[in-house]
């Protein structure tokens, strides 16, 4: 039967976790009762998760394994696993058994009440206190500037109507902003307290520089969010401000020479005049080269960013 639920679960060496989360998954799927599949994500891993997953499909025919050539990110992974997934709602899970399955059904329920994307809220986070910390800054920072009324914007444990996942791209390292790039295309989002537990096994898969490229990327999200279509707004604001602050400089330096013969050659004011006047400029024509750019751009780029080893299971998927 065709499912009408979908598991994405993305992993990167989670070997030791997977057995345990394979029965955690079976006991809440079961009390669903609802046709299911499970789409592993392999993101590359060096240790035995594939073979372990291979395993985990000869007892379960319900398990779908994507296996990545080498690691590409978790963005990549959730859009090979939304590309995929063939029911109507669909459920994004970590592998590392953070998150617990059994808050699956209380997702389910919430996106049932008419939301289109329901989000976990680790309130009580079981990690370090750095990342507690960071993670409290991120998403308020997240919140204020994106205007998204969530506690745990970049929570693994979220639930998904089909359209929403049909609708929004996601690449680079936007999975972290899932539900701005959701609110920006008119959907609903919920949010719902869920269980977080202690790292089982291995260690975390994200270091340091992750705060880095998150602040990158938070720009590129308030750019898509806000600019995609209208660049020029951006990039005009500011090329206004540097070309009338330049212009003003100059012309009260232009004063200044001819009215009260005042020598300029010694006058550093001239040269940030000058620059501030150039420099707006070039923002206006990366405001208008943006703007064409967006004029002729493809409504939908289905571009492929990641290379496919192995696929094992999606043969076996019956379409209505």
């Amino acid at each position: 039967m065709k499912p009408e639920l979908s598991i994405i679960i993305p992993l990167l060496d989670e070997a030791e976790s997977l057995p345990e989360l394979h029965s955690r998954l079976t006991d809440v799927l079961n009390q669903l009762g609802r046709p299911a599949e499970v789409i592993f994500i392999d993101d590359g891993s060096t240790d035995a998760s594939v073979e372990t997953l291979l395993k985990l499909r000869e007892r379960d025919p319900r398990i779908r394994i994507v296996q990545f050539r080498r690691n590409y990110g978790k963005s990549a992974a959730l859009a090979a696993g939304f590309a995929r997934a063939q029911g109507n709602c669909i459920v994004t899970i970590d592998a590392d058994l953070q998150d617990d399955p059994a808050e699956i059904p209380h997702l389910l329920k919430k996106l049932d009440d008419g939301h289109d994307l329901v989000s976990g809220w680790k309130r009580r986070r079981q990690d370090r206190f750095v990342k507690r910390v960071t993670s409290r800054i991120f998403n308020r920072v997240t919140s204020k500037l994106t205007g998204v009324q969530l506690h745990d914007i970049n929570c693994g444990l979220k639930a998904y109507r089909r359209e929403v996942t049909e609708t929004i791209r996601v690449y680079g390292q936007l999975h972290r902003y899932l539900p701005v790039l959701a609110l920006k295309e008119g959907f609903r989002l919920g949010e719902i307290e869920v269980k977080h537990h202690p790292r089982k096994y291995g260690l975390s898969k994200f270091g340091l520089s992750r705060f880095t490229s998150g602040f990158l990327d938070l720009m590129t999200v308030l750019f898509l969010t806000r600019y995609t279509r209208r660049p020029l707004h951006l990039f005009g604001v500011a090329g206004l401000v540097a070309f009338v602050s330049g212009t003003a400089i100059s012309l009260y330096l232009a004063y200044q020479r001819i009215f009260l013969t005042v020598y300029l050659s010694n006058r550093p004011l001239l040269f940030l005049g000058i620059l501030l006047v150039i420099v707006g400029v070039q923002f206006f024509s990366i405001g208008l080269i943006g703007e064409m750019i967006a004029a002729s751009a493809e409504a939908n780029n289905s571009s492929q960013t990641y290379s496919i080893k192995k696929e094992v299971g999606f043969e076996k998927i019956v379409s209505d």
